[in-house]
């Protein structure tokens, strides 16, 4: 079942935006969540994940501006985006990557490891 996204919002830069995912009620013995983003023209950019456990994984270019948090209760997935730049311009959506992680192993961010994307909402920054 696709997952779906909404939240999306054309902002000055600095301020923040939250994104909201509706998502299934897994089953999966484990399973890995996660946030994306592209632009036209390019390929798209894992930046934020979590595993079902409430560990949270986030790429470099986010880190420290933007949080990936999940309700289990409601099965929503939040990404809270502060500082937003012009670069984060981009169209984001959400995916869910089903799997057990074992020892430290962190949830990946490569987007063709993740099924069930949803259609993606606009994020707009302007300068």
């Amino acid at each position: 079942v696709q997952l779906m996204e909404s939240g999306g919002d054309s902002v000055q830069a600095g301020e923040s935006l939250r994104l909201a995912c509706a998502h299934a009620k897994y089953t999966y013995s484990g399973y890995c969540l996660g946030w994306f983003r592209q632009v036209p023209g390019k390929k798209h950019e894992g930046i934020a994940t979590i595993y079902e456990d409430g560990r949270t994984f986030s790429a470099d270019s986010v880190k420290g501006r933007f949080s990936i948090s999940q309700d289990v209760a409601k099965n929503t997935l939040d990404l809270q985006m502060n500082a937003l730049h012009p670069e984060d311009t981009a169209m984001y959506s959400c995916a869910v990557f089903p799997a057990k992680l074992h020892g430290d192993a962190t949830c990946p961010f490569y987007p063709f490891l993740y099924k069930d994307r949803g259609q993606g909402t606009q994020v707009t920054v302007s300068s």
